[in-house]
């Protein structure tokens, strides 16, 4: 039974009744123009359902009108914060398009909800009025009063017995405006729902997010690991050397990383804002000296080789570079230490080449030095290369560890 009764304690019964008048105000606008509504028979109940039909196909051709629609739909016929229902506002209402019409199917399914919208609603008021005014006659046979006979039902005679089905009348109108506007919820899915090229780009939309969250994980996990491994192994070689100068100097390092880490990060934060800023600059494999360098500091031996001129490799190569070369000194740092490393950068008219080697520890185990940790950071340097259409080969190669990356240029 409160199953049954559920609907009438539900706001978005209401609203959705409301929505299915409003669709009958053009008919009942019409009628009163012609043929009249004072006690119209049922060859101007018929009239009144045609004629407004070539005024609704005429407005269904204006983009516009389809968003209106939209907008109305999702308000007052899907839960939503009106309505007390649990799980409101949800992927139902959302299959609702509010974008204008954009192509002829688009104005031709919009057309067909009008009709479908205006018919409905006459018949939900038609339903509404008769009931309504069944309601009344059974009060007044109740009441004893003059019984005036307003709807299509007779009431016979007078008596008290008549009060015992007061309550019917308004308790089936509100079961068939729920049948009603569950109903036309449904249609507005299919009829009002977005068409094939607004789900494409829908689809496109949600795929340059994610591709874009994972390039802004990407970001954070190489810089931010960077600065972080290169303080670590800083601080430790301060505190082993025990030597003044070696600290100052890996003090500096600590202080340039840190600062270079907290710039990538500003610029990530500035991207998830969205506040319209322009992010600052990200960096290029021209400034690659800076992760040598701190590489350096932090005490491992690095020799590096540049063949090639580093200005002339396009930005998106040279910036998905910079990010591949740090994180594989990244690597080195923290799982091998201050190693020596042999850093090869190789640039042809076609073809960028990063080479990174560096012995492997002792007691390594055979299937490479990167087992020991989550294995995102290599994940990253592959992700980079194929993004770019290039490829990364990691692991332990004759007694070292290599990561050896091929980027196309072009």
């Amino acid at each position: 039974m409160s199953r049954l009764l559920a609907p009438l304690t539900r706001a978005v019964t209401y609203t959705r009744w409301l929505h299915l008048l409003v669709g009958a105000i053009i008919a009942l606008v019409c009628g009163a123009v012609y043929p009249g509504l004072t006690r119209p028979g049922y060859a101007q109940w018929v009239l009144m359902l045609l004629i407004p039909v070539p005024l609704l196909l005429a407005a269904a051709v204006i983009p516009v009108v389809r968003r209106a629609e939209g907008l109305q739909a999702r308000l007052m016929l899907f839960p939503g914060a009106h309505a007390r229902v649990e799980g409101g506002s949800g992927p139902r209402e959302a299959g609702v398009s509010v974008a204008p019409s954009a192509s002829w199917r688009d104005r031709g399914r919009t057309a067909v909800w009008l009709v479908l919208r205006l018919w409905a609603g006459c018949a939900v008021a038609f339903v509404t009025g008769q009931l309504m005014a069944l309601a009344l006659e059974l009060v007044d046979a109740t009441s004893g009063g003059p019984v005036e006979a307003e709807s299509l039902i007779p009431v016979p005679g007078h008596g008290w017995a008549y009060a015992l089905l007061v309550p019917v009348p308004p308790l089936v109108l509100l079961g068939l405006v729920a049948l009603a506007g569950r109903l036309m919820a449904s249609a507005a899915l299919g009829l009002l729902g977005p068409s094939a090229a607004e789900r494409l780009a829908a689809l496109e939309e949600r795929t340059e997010q994610l591709l874009e969250r994972n390039r802004i994980a990407r970001e954070l996990h190489d810089s931010i690991g960077h600065a972080l491994t290169v303080a670590v192994v800083q601080a430790g070689a301060a505190r082993a050397a025990a030597d003044p100068a070696f600290t100052d100097r890996a003090l500096d390092a600590i202080e340039e990383t840190g600062r270079a880490a907290l710039e990538d990060l500003e610029r990530v934060l500035l991207v998830l804002r969205e506040s319209g800023q322009p992010a600052s600059r990200r960096p290029t494999l021209t400034e690659a000296d800076r992760l040598l360098d701190s590489a350096r500091a932090s005490g491992a031996e690095v020799d590096a080789e540049v063949l090639g001129a580093l200005d002339t490799v396009p930005g998106p190569v040279s910036r998905e570079g910079y990010r591949i070369l740090q994180e594989a000194l990244t690597n080195v740092l923290r799982h091998s230490g201050t190693v020596p490393i042999r850093v090869a950068v190789t640039v042809d008219d076609a073809r960028l080449w990063l080479d990174v080697r560096n012995p492997l520890p002792a007691g390594a185990p055979v299937n490479g030095r990167g087992s020991g940790g989550s294995g995102s950071g290599l994940r990253g340097i592959r992700e980079r290369a194929a993004l770019l259409g290039g490829r990364a080969r990691t692991g332990p190669d004759e007694g070292q560890w290599r990561v050896h990356v091929e980027l196309p240029l072009g």
